[in-house]
């Protein structure tokens, strides 16, 4: 039976969106009121925008819905993409006034107010965007009940003072705070250590259905609180922040990569690892965010249309292998934005290691990358099936010791979906 429920919250209330460089957006108030601060960033997806303000990578940002019409399937209990909504304020142009969908149990203006999101609606959205791609993501305020009221001077004033992105370590604000098991749903393969830096429920799922024992470890984990659980492989998850201030990150993934466990990182995970082989990050102007990003995958030679929300990318050569400045081997590009030439992606060469800057779990479409998934499992199991090789022909003696092949690195060029 389908829910029609009434978006009962929407007013006529006043609310003004601020931006940094001093343009103003009068609107009315949408969600909870009040006053919030964040990076202004746009969203192309038309549509899963429960599964977008709930994803911790949004954490500390302003998002501003391009599709015009939004909230008209409500939201439910079982797509958020963990515990909360992450978004620190909501820009839509216009919100439905009715929610038509039966798995729906409420408004999407409900669950802002719930979560004391301050939102903002009835503004030229359009108007925004192309301001935030002509002079980048920027500082911006939504402003409604009491805070509307505010002096402008006063309201651009708070913009100004508010943090930036950049250098901003947002890791410990929506990670957990306790190891978190989710048992294998597949055939068992071994426990995964699973980094938590803004890790969604439905990358979770993806890695328990390849036969993982996920266990999810606060972002202030230790090498030897992973090693403690006997991983078969690691994985590090995307989230909020500047890859530049996530030392302590990096640092535990040199030490998992010197341990030669395979590891998997998605968005901040592929950003991480760039830094962990020695490669620099930087600030794109506007990012990537949206579920309509074409990505050459140069291993299989196919575009895949991908789902993104990123703000920096690592910066190494798209068209050669080179050697990792920090000792890990020979690595290459292995995947590339084709709207800007944007490093998507690396693979080791030489240890069992690879990544991605997008989404491949994707849970509100597309789904084009979710077979890397199936990549990773062959890899941690070309890799087990190698260390269990050498620990036969030790056995053995030292000239059967002395054949061991290597094909945990070759498992990652492989397209299981060929």
């Amino acid at each position: 039976m389908t829910a029609l429920i009434p978006s009962a919250r929407l007013t006529r209330d006043p609310a003004v969106l601020v931006l940094e460089d001093g343009t103003r957006y009068t609107g009315r108030a949408y969600g909870a009121r009040g006053e919030t601060l964040g990076e202004v960033v746009f969203a192309t997806g038309m549509t899963g925008y429960q599964e977008t303000i709930t994803d911790p990578s949004y954490a500390g940002q302003i998002v501003l819905q391009t599709a015009p019409h939004i909230g008209n399937t409500g939201v439910n209990d079982e797509d958020p993409e963990s515990r909360r909504i992450w978004v620190a304020g909501y820009v839509v142009r216009d919100p439905s006034r009715m929610v038509s969908n039966w798995r729906a149990n409420r408004s999407l203006d409900d669950a802002l107010v719930e979560d004391g999101i301050v939102g903002i609606s009835g503004i030229d959205t359009r108007a925004v965007t192309r301001r935030i791609r002509s002079s980048g993501s920027m500082r911006g305020g939504v402003f409604s009940g009491e805070a509307a009221d505010l002096d402008a001077d006063e309201q651009l004033r708070r913009v100004r003072e508010a943090p930036g992105m950049a250098g901003r370590n947002l890791s410990a604000e929506v990670s957990v705070t306790e190891v978190e098991v989710t048992p294998a749903t597949a055939e068992r393969i071994g426990n995964l250590a699973v980094l938590d830096l803004g890790v969604k429920k439905s990358t979770i799922d993806n890695l328990a259905a390849r036969g993982f024992d996920v266990h999810v470890f606060p972002q202030s984990a230790t090498i030897d609180e992973i090693r403690a659980i006997e991983p078969v492989a690691a994985f590090y998850s995307n989230g909020p922040g500047d890859p530049a201030a996530s030392d302590q990150h990096v640092e535990l993934l040199r030490a998992v990569l010197g341990d030669g466990l395979p590891f998997f990182g998605i968005c901040f995970g592929n950003q991480l690892l760039g830094r962990a082989l020695g490669f620099g990050t930087y600030k794109l102007p506007f990012g990537h965010r949206g579920i309509n990003q074409p990505v050459l995958d140069k291993t299989t030679g196919r575009v895949e249309i991908t789902s993104q929300n990123h703000g920096f990318a690592v910066d190494a050569p798209l068209n050669e292998v080179v050697d990792s400045p920090n000792g890990f081997g020979r690595v290459e590009v292995s995947h590339i934005g084709l709207n800007d030439n944007v490093v998507e992606g690396l693979r080791a060469l030489d240890i069992p290691a690879f990544s991605v800057q997008y989404h491949p779990e994707a849970a509100s479409g597309p789904h084009d990358a979710n077979y890397l998934f199936d990549r990773f499992r062959e890899m941690v199991l070309a890799t087990l099936r190698q260390a269990q090789g050498t620990a036969l022909r030790q056995a053995q003696g030292p000239d059967a010791a002395a054949q061991a092949p290597n094909d945990a690195q070759d498992s990652t060029q492989e397209d299981t979906n060929a």
